[in-house]
């Protein structure tokens, strides 16, 4: 494989960063994601660390070095991460599961397939244009495709965070999968959370990342976002990945994995904080056994 990526969060004008974002990959298979505890329940910030943690994880033991079935790692990987926070959720006793939107993807062979649960979104842009992304669980999202509102008003629409799909909570995820995606020299993939997507707008995207460096065009993106936002900036976070095949030329940035070892991986996952589930006020030998509980959880389910 050879391909350029480059990923960042931020934590705009909150008190804490409750994205989490990774992308992780062997010799055959890169996964990439981004998570974004929802911040309008308890916790999220701890649903989003056990998503990225959990699904991390289950790419680094199934792609070996390629996955079997790339759909059904991530149905597999975005259903066990959902039972994990709610098994974290009985051990700490808290009232209510924590809850997290999440977009995955997974590249393999020349192709691509994707995942998401609720607002955090998944763009492919193909030779200048906006070829698709992924369609936002929400409420907002239903009003504009029943003709009751238009895309423009929905930007201040005061039900613009209403999500009805995500990883725990009450109710069992309605997560969508797209088919498998060919891809072409030159696709860039775009994972994102709410908090990049909402201030910019699809075209604003679009053209900050046309002819480009990720390096260069994803801070600048991540900067104008934050700038129009203003008071109101959410936490912001995006992944971003350009394809390259064995024909292009290649460049500084670009990676290839031709000469990996079977069993090897490359992670970069940002946790962000270190407040996991609201703990800033703990001291380190507590803040480490929270963690290492977090890690339970999610080995409880390693075999899902």
């Amino acid at each position: 494989m050879r391909f350029t990526i480059y990923q960042e969060s931020r934590i705009g004008q909150r008190q804490s960063n409750q994205d989490r974002i990774a992308y992780c990959y062997s010799r055959d298979s890169l996964l990439m994601l981004v998570a974004d505890g929802m911040g309008g329940h308890q916790h999220g910030e701890l649903a989003a660390h056990i998503a990225a943690q959990y699904i991390t994880h289950a790419f680094q033991r199934d792609a070996q070095p390629a996955l079997h079935d790339p759909a059904l790692f991530l149905s597999r990987a975005l259903t066990g991460a959902h039972h994990a926070i709610l098994d974290d959720t009985l051990d700490r006793h808290l009232q209510e599961a924590p809850r997290t939107t999440i977009v995955a993807c997974v590249v393999q062979d020349g192709s691509a397939w994707w995942a998401h649960a609720g607002d955090s979104r998944l763009y492919l842009l193909r030779r200048g244009r906006i070829h698709t992304r992924t369609r936002d669980h929400s409420r907002v999202q239903m009003l504009i495709d029943q003709g009751l509102l238009s895309a423009r008003d929905a930007t201040n629409h005061p039900g613009r965070n209403r999500i009805y799909s995500c990883l725990g909570g009450t109710h069992s995820p309605q997560i969508e999968y797209s088919p498998r995606m060919d891809l072409l020299d030159g696709d860039t993939f775009v994972l994102c959370s709410d908090g990049v997507w909402g201030p910019l707008g699809d075209e604003a995207l679009l053209l900050g990342l046309v002819d480009s460096p990720l390096h260069q065009a994803v801070p600048r993106l991540m900067g104008q976002a934050e700038a129009r936002a203003g008071e109101t900036a959410d936490n912001l976070s995006m992944v971003a990945m350009t394809w390259h095949d064995d024909l292009s030329t290649p460049g500084p940035d670009v990676i290839s994995t031709q000469t990996m070892a079977l069993n090897h991986f490359t992670t970069e996952i940002d946790l962000s904080s270190r407040s996991i589930g609201q703990l800033v006020d703990l001291d380190e030998d507590e803040i480490e056994r929270a963690i290492r509980e977090i890690n339970a959880a999610i080995h409880k389910f390693d075999k899902q």
